[in-house]
């Protein structure tokens, strides 16, 4: 379910997009976009009843809670992003200039990144346990927690850049040639 629910996200993603610029069909378009979200609310109905049904729960039951996480704080910048590009390439919009992150702005841009993946690690270990609890014991549930490992090493991991920008946050193009 996981992975159809991943391959309808790129279908509505392309098609809503599609229809919306290179068709011209703008309600068609947004139909299909809207969507996409509806296909995360179709994965988590889908893995709860799988579980409530009696499904001997697995990872991939912890996978789902782990994607939908991931899905809800980062999904709505990947249809944000790639409307901007359809928007450019086939609606004629011009694209906005790349802020050059350096200084202050840098280190804001770096923890801002890590808070959002907080948020969605957050919100994929508050949904496992929940699997959890619908199973009934962490015996039962075992499966289900083999992905905090992962999710908090890439948590942790993740951490690096910001630190590294905060301590070296880099300096404004101009001063970096005159030091030249």
């Amino acid at each position: 379910m996981i992975l159809v629910c991943d391959v309808l996200f790129w279908i509505f993603l392309a098609g809503g997009l599609a229809a919306r610029y290179a068709a011209g069909w703008r309600v068609l378009g947004g139909a299909l976009l809207l969507c996409v979200p509806l296909i995360d609310v179709v994965l988590l109905g889908a893995t709860v009843l799988s579980i409530r049904n009696g499904a001997e729960p697995t990872v991939w039951h912890g996978l789902s809670a782990a994607y939908l996480g991931m899905t809800v704080v980062y999904g709505h910048g990947v249809v944000r992003w790639a409307d901007a590009k359809f928007a450019r390439r086939f609606g004629g919009a011009v694209a906005e200039p790349r802020p050059e992150l350096y200084g202050r702005a840098a280190v804001a841009d770096a923890w801002k990144s890590w808070l959002r993946f907080l948020l969605a690690y957050a919100i994929s270990v508050g949904m496992i346990f929940g699997l959890v609890v619908l199973v009934g014991t962490l015996d039962e549930g075992a499966p289900l927690l083999v992905w905090l490992n992962p999710l908090t090493k890439v948590l942790v991991y993740s951490l690096i850049w910001p630190i590294v920008a905060t301590v070296r946050p880099g300096k404004a193009p101009e001063a970096a040639e005159g030091n030249r």
